[in-house]
């Protein structure tokens, strides 16, 4: 009854925490649910040092306060745009923390650790590390410092297992030996987890950025569970749990809005390119076809189209981020909705570069949150809708997902925006996306191109007469 007496605090700030996640169903909650987390996480050091009193206060103090200043400076640095490369560097600070506790106690306790605590450190070690360098080179993709198409060596997937192989044999080591050398193997292990981390994360393009970056959530939470176990610390393990199941749910949600396996993201397939001149038709179920663009001047067309249509969908990607034109889309969408049409928007789960980022650029507008649809709910009125006006989005709308068998997007749920009966394109060209897969529906006789800026193009529009 004392043991639990003594973890009433912990299931108080664990109940603090879930609270908070919570509120993170609408933008609005999600104010305060972050700050419900922050108690949450405020309570914990608070508990934590109360249980373990620290000797050198000055020290703490210091690595705490240049902690946070290092932290509030990235912080407030850090634009909307650059928000994915930064929880991804978030995920490998978590998984440096991990290995490094779990390195610090497999060392100064290796001749009286339990086989559960030896084990658990080793596995806290080994996904911590290997969290730290995948979360590494994620986080250098998504802030454009590595290319973005995946990196595939020849024999990788013989290469990956022979890594795991020796991580395993380093691992068992140390039992048969009696813990004697712990520290070394601990180093071993660490040096190979990296390597892991790394070799694992290279092959996987930035398509499929928003499924590593949630399974990298994921993992560090596992690893910090694991250090939980190592440190005897039952808050530690409840709070990395719960990351756990947050991120793997996720994970799963992500897969299948893109209606492809974990283990198919995680084998990094290599974009196919279809030859020039060939491009692949998709059956849009309206036999619409699939011509040059309209004749006219492009921007006369994109006008006279606004002004008639009543019904508008807008299906944002990450070149409007990349373009930063959220605040142009969200004028443009007000400008609309002022003149009596019907506006809404159509979000992928998997459009931008992590689970989320089309709602939070969104939210930074000040767009309405129920003006967002999901793509389950509004996929049907595309073919309804008079106009679909599609701002830096390609993969996401590209019909080719349909027919286009052995591409990478091949399967994958997209927003069915050929469907609309007219479609106004807002892209910096006509490439095709991180798939590699040309888009047949930049040539469909219905559709408009507007190439360039797109938040200098939205200025433009928004300055002519839509009425």
């Amino acid at each position: 009854m004392d043991n639990w007496a003594g973890l009433l605090p912990d299931f108080g700030i664990i109940l603090i925490l879930l609270l908070g996640v919570r509120q993170f169903r609408t933008p609005r909650g999600a104010r305060a649910g972050n700050f419900l987390a922050m108690l949450a996480i405020l309570c914990a050091v608070i508990l934590v040092l109360y249980r373990h009193p620290i000797s050198n206060y000055a020290l703490v103090t210091i690595a705490v306060l240049a902690g946070s200043a290092a932290g509030w400076g990235i912080a407030m640095r850090v634009s909307m745009i650059q928000i994915p490369a930064m929880v991804a560097f978030q995920h490998g600070a978590g998984g440096v923390a991990a290995f490094l506790v779990s390195y610090i106690e497999l060392s100064r306790n290796s001749m009286h650790l339990t086989g559960v605590a030896a084990v658990s450190g080793i596995i806290g070690l080994i996904i911590g590390a290997a969290t730290f360098s995948g979360s590494m080179v994620a986080g250098g993709k998504l802030a454009n410092k590595l290319k973005q198409a995946p990196t595939v060596l020849r024999g990788h997937n013989l290469l990956l297992v022979l890594i795991v192989i020796c991580i395993a044999i380093v691992s068992a080591v140390p039992f048969y030996s009696g813990f004697a050398c712990l520290c070394q193997y601990a180093i071993a292990l660490i040096i190979l987890s990296i390597i892991l981390g790394v070799v694992f994360s290279m092959r996987i393009g930035g398509a499929d950025m928003p499924v590593l970056i949630s399974f990298l959530n994921a993992s560090a939470g596992l690893a910090a569970s694991f250090c939980g176990v190592v440190i005897d610390s039952k808050l530690l393990t409840a709070c990395g749990a719960t990351v756990v199941a947050s991120g793997s749910l996720l994970t799963i949600m992500m897969c299948r809005a893109m209606n492809r396996s974990l283990l198919n993201i995680f084998k990094g397939i290599t974009p196919a390119r279809p030859q020039a001149g060939t491009p692949v038709q998709a059956d849009t179920g309206k036999q619409k076809q699939v011509v040059a663009p309209r004749a006219g001047d492009p921007f006369e067309d994109a006008v006279e189209i606004i002004r008639k249509a009543r019904t508008v969908i807008f299906v944002p990607g990450y070149g409007m981020a990349m373009a930063q034109a959220q605040f142009q889309v969200v004028s443009l969408y007000n400008k609309l909705e002022g003149l009596g049409k019907s506006a809404k928007f159509a979000i992928h789960p998997v459009a931008g570069r992590m689970p989320g980022h089309m709602n939070v650029l969104l939210a930074e507008a000040d767009l309405p949150y129920e003006k967002l649809c999901e793509m389950d709910a509004v996929n049907d009125e595309f073919k309804d809708t008079d106009l679909c006006i599609v701002v830096g989005a390609c993969d996401v709308v590209n019909p080719a997902a349909i027919t286009a068998e052995g591409t990478p997007i091949y399967g994958m749920q997209i927003l069915r925006a050929h469907e609309a009966k007219n479609v106004i394109v807002f892209n910096m060209d006509t490439k095709p996306g991180y798939s590699g897969v040309e888009n047949p529906l930049y040539r469909q006789d219905n559709a408009v191109l507007l190439l360039g800026n797109a938040a200098e193009t939205l200025d433009k529009v928004l300055k002519a007469d839509l009425a």
